[in-house]
C-alpha cells in the first residue's frame, strides 16, 4: 500500500531522500492546488527540514522519518506556523511560534516534517472546508462533492497524494467525516489520550481530540503510538461488536454497514444488532452546540473580534454564546458526565460498536451558507450530514472512519467505536477489515512514491 509507513520505508532504505520526497510533495501541491485543500504552504521551511532529515544519523531516526506532513489550520500548532482556524482577521494577531506545542514536538520526534496547514471551515463551524477569502476545498474523487470538514483539506491532500498522512481534530466529527468521504482512516482518540499543552487551547470541555488522517490504519496506529500520553487504555480484546444502523441515514448507508458487520462475522468476530445510537446522539450533539457556542464567544472576544470580521454565521453563533446563561454552562457539564457515564454502558454486553459516519455520502461544495444567521440550522444541518457522530466526543470515546468499499463512485467509511481507552482495540479490527477488502484505486499516487 501507498502510504506514510511505505514511504518511510523507501527513505530508510535509500530509494530517494527525505529533501526529494519534499519537493515530491511541493510539487504535487503546485500541481493539485485547483482543490484547495493548502491554506498556506511554507517551501522553505520544507526544504531545510528535509535537508536537516537526510543529515541525522540512522540511530535517531523515528518511524516516520524523512516523510512530508501537513498542520491542520486549526487545533496544536507547530514552530513556524500558525494556525489562523480559516478566518483572514487573525493573520494579523497571530505571530508564528517559535517552537512546537507538546503534540508537534511528538509528530516531529516520529520523523513527520511539518511545511504547511491545510483549509478549514472558519472556526471548524461546518462539514465542508470553505473559509472566507479563500477557494474551498473539494474532493479528489469528484470535485463537486466537499472532503468535508473541519479536516477537509487536509483530507484532501492525503487523497489526492500531496501527502501521505496529515495532522486532523475532531470536536463533532471533524477527523472521522472527512476520512469517511475520502477514502482515508481517521481516529478521534479517547479523552487525554493525546496531549493538548502547553495551553490546552483546543480543548473545547474535553469533547476535542487530535491526531492524523492517513490511507491505512497501520500509518494511524503509528501516529497514534507516537504521540499517546502514558494513561492507562483499555487492553480488553474487541470480540463481540454491536451493529448500530440507524433510520436517520439511508437505506443505502444501512446497507453498506450491514454488509462491513458481514465482513466482521467472516472474520471472526460475533455481531448482534443492538438499538439505535439516535437519541444518545441528539443528546450529544445539544450539549456538543452548547460547547461550541461557549468556545466562539470566548474566542473572539479575547481577540476583540466583531461582527464586521467574521462572517455572519460565526458571529450568530459567538452571540448566542454570549447569552448563555453560567448556570445552563455549569448544568451542560453536568449533563456530559451523565452522557459520558451512560455512554461506557453501552459497552457491558459487546466490546465495540459498528455504525455510520455518514446519513448519505459527503455534502456537495457549498452546501454550507456563511451568510446564513441561524445558528441552530447550521447546528442542525453538520448534525443531519453526520449524525451520532459527536457522542464519541461528548463521551470521551475512541472512534474511528475505516473504508469500505464506495457507493455513489464515492467512498464509504463505516465507523468503529470502544469504551474510553480502546483505542488500539479498534485499530486492531480496523486493520483486519481494512486488509479484507481490496485496496481503494486513489484517483493520484501518493507524492515521492510514484
Amino acid at each position: 500500500m501507498d502510504d506514510a509507513t511505505s514511504l518511510a520505508a523507501a527513505i530508510a532504505a535509500g530509494h530517494l531522500t527525505s529533501l526529494e520526497a519534499m519537493r515530491a510533495s511541493l510539487a504535487a501541491a503546485e500541481a493539485r492546488n485547483d482543490l484547495g485543500a493548502l491554506a498556506r504552504i511554507e517551501p522553505e521551511l520544507g526544504l531545510a527540514r528535509a535537508t536537516d532529515a537526510d543529515a541525522q544519523p540512522m540511530a535517531g531516526r523515528g518511524l516516520f522519518h524523512g516523510v512530508p506532513f501537513l498542520a491542520k489550520d486549526l487545533g496544536s500548532y507547530g514552530q513556524g506556523l500558525a494556525p489562523l482556524a480559516g478566518s483572514p482577521a487573525l493573520a494579523s494577531r497571530y505571530a508564528d511560534p517559535e517552537e512546537d506545542d507538546d503534540l508537534f514536538q511528538a509528530f516531529r520526534a516520529s520523523g513527520l516534517l511539518p511545511f504547511g496547514l491545510t483549509t478549514v471551515p472558519e472556526f471548524g463551524l461546518a462539514l465542508t472546508s470553505e473559509p472566507p477569502g479563500g477557494p474551498p476545498a473539494r474532493n479528489p474523487w469528484n470535485v463537486d462533492f466537499s472532503p468535508g470538514g473541519s479536516s477537509g483539506g487536509a483530507a484532501a491532500a492525503v487523497a489526492s497524494g500531496i501527502v501521505s498522512i496529515a495532522h486532523a481534530t475532531d470536536a463533532a466529527g471533524s477527523t472521522r467525516v472527512p476520512a469517511a468521504c475520502n477514502g482515508l482512516v481517521g481516529l478521534k482518540p479517547s479523552r487525554g489520550r493525546i496531549p493538548g499543552g502547553p495551553h490546552f487551547n483546543n480543548h473545547l470541555m474535553g469533547i476535542a481530540a487530535e491526531l492524523v488522517v492517513a490511507r491505512s490504519v497501520r500509518d494511524v496506529r503509528t501516529a497514534f503510538k507516537a504521540v499517546k500520553t502514558p494513561a492507562a487504555g483499555n487492553d480488553r480484546p474487541i470480540k463481540r461488536i454491536g451493529l448500530a444502523l440507524s433510520p436517520r441515514c439511508s437505506n443505502a448507508t444501512n446497507a453498506q454497514n450491514q454488509k462491513a458487520a458481514e465482513q466482521l462475522s467472516t472474520l471472526g468476530y460475533e455481531l448482534t444488532e443492538i438499538s439505535s445510537l439516535d437519541a444518545m446522539g441528539l443528546e450529544a450533539h445539544k450539549l456538543a452546540r452548547i460547547v461550541f457556542r461557549v468556545g466562539l464567544a470566548n474566542w473572539l472576544g479575547m481577540e476583540g473580534l466583531g461582527a464586521d470580521d467574521v462572517t455572519p454565521i460565526a458571529f450568530a453563533i459567538a452571540e448566542e454564546g454570549r447569552a448563555l446563561e453560567p448556570m445552563a454552562i455549569y448544568t451542560a457539564s453536568k449533563e456530559m458526565a451523565r452522557l459520558t457515564h451512560e455512554a461506557g454502558m453501552l459497552f457491558d454486553d459487546v466490546d465495540g460498536i459498528l455504525c455510520p459516519v455518514l446519513a448519505d455520502g459527503p455534502p456537495k461544495v457549498g452546501a454550507f451558507d456563511p451568510t446564513k444567521t441561524d445558528p441552530e440550522a447550521r447546528f442542525d444541518q453538520m448534525e443531519a450530514v453526520a449524525p451520532n457522530v459527536a457522542l464519541a466526543n461528548v463521551a470521551g470515546l475512541p472512534a474511528l472512519s475505516v473504508p469500505f468499499g464506495m457507493m455513489d463512485n464515492l467512498p464509504f467509511g463505516v465507523q468503529l467505536m470502544g469504551p474510553q481507552g480502546a483505542d488500539e482495540a479498534i485499530l486492531d479490527v480496523a486493520q483486519e477489515l481494512q486488509a479484507s477488502q481490496p485496496p481503494l484505486s486513489f484517483p493520484y499516487p501518493v507524492a515521492g512514491l510514484s
